[in-house]
């Protein structure tokens, strides 16, 4: 026979439906007395054994299975909001529309941090690729209208004449096209400044010039509290493979040996001296330390700080 449930037991819910959706997409963390706020605008998901080259793709799905991951792997892009407390600068801007509902979250994310797009007073571009720089604009609109755009001379020459379509190779000619319109609005209200070499760029943060990926691309180093810090944009875009092995490199280079050669000196600088790193494309917040292992290095993730 059935048997009545005990009076003390509750009744039975129907069960609560699936949220599938993350926190939102900021972290931060204080070097001294300044602020850093690693900023999500989504991830998307990329061929590693079709895209990384100077090895082979059998080679890749092995690297990436050892560490539990498929050739298609969802690839974070990271920017990055530090408050001096005398300005609020932003390091990239990711990808706007480029991506569909897999990017563009750059503003979401600002506000969810506890700022709005219209406080940041600079942006500095690591440099002119659409998963950095397409975020300034969306449908011909500036997503941080009261910002000052600042970038390499040498990637703005690159990148923001219409007459390299012709010289650049094929598969960058999109680049040209999306930079004019990410950048239409900052340009009309003369709001775009671009420097040479090293040196300080905004008070506080230095450019430190490291061609390949782009010809203008650039690391901003910070130092605060005895401490440095260095965004190191695309520096690294699969850091299960080219940490071990600095030497693979990735067809969005634009001069693949030069890309290889700054990788190599950046991760022999950051292992010897230690500072921590802002990768665009290491997991989600993307701030670690580099660390010699074996013959390569190997990514080593903050840890985790509540700011008190």
């Amino acid at each position: 026979m059935l048997l009545a449930a005990p009076p003390w037991l509750p009744a039975a819910h129907a069960a609560a439906p699936q949220v599938r959706t993350q926190a939102p997409g900021f972290y931060r963390v204080l070097l001294g007395d300044v602020e850093i706020t690693a900023l999500s605008d989504g991830t998307v998901t990329i061929a590693l054994d079709k895209l990384l080259t100077n090895t082979s793709a059998a080679h890749v799905k092995d690297v990436l299975a050892f560490h539990h991951l498929g050739t298609q792997v969802e690839t974070s892009i990271n920017a990055f909001l530090v408050n001096t407390g005398k300005q609020l600068v932003l390091i990239d801007t990711g990808a706007g529309a480029s991506f569909g509902a897999h990017g563009g979250h750059l503003a979401d994310s600002i506000r969810a941090a506890g700022y709005r797009p219209e406080d940041v007073d600079a942006v500095l571009l690591t440099h002119i690729h659409g998963d950095h720089s397409n975020g300034l604009a969306i449908d011909g609109k500036a997503v941080l209208p009261n910002a000052e755009v600042v970038v390499a001379r040498r990637d703005a020459d690159a990148w923001l004449d219409p007459a390299n379509r012709a010289k650049v190779r094929p598969e960058s000619v999109h680049v040209i096209d999306e930079a004019l319109a990410a950048f239409a609005p900052y340009r009309k209200a003369g709001r775009v400044r671009t420097f040479d070499g090293p040196g300080e760029v905004v008070p506080g943060i230095r450019a430190v010039p490291v061609p390949g990926h782009t010809p203008g691309h650039t690391m901003y180093e910070l130092t605060a509290g005895g401490q440095t810090l260095r965004f190191v944009g695309d520096a690294v875009h699969a850091k299960d493979v080219q940490m071990a092995e600095p030497q693979v490199t990735i067809r969005f280079d634009e001069d693949a040996a030069a890309a290889r050669r700054q990788r190599e000196t950046l991760f022999a600088d950051a292992a010897a001296r230690g500072y921590i790193v802002a990768a665009a494309h290491t997991p989600f917040p993307g701030l670690g330390h580099v660390e010699r292992s074996g013959s390569g290095y190997a990514w080593a993730p903050l840890n985790y700080s509540s700011l008190r």
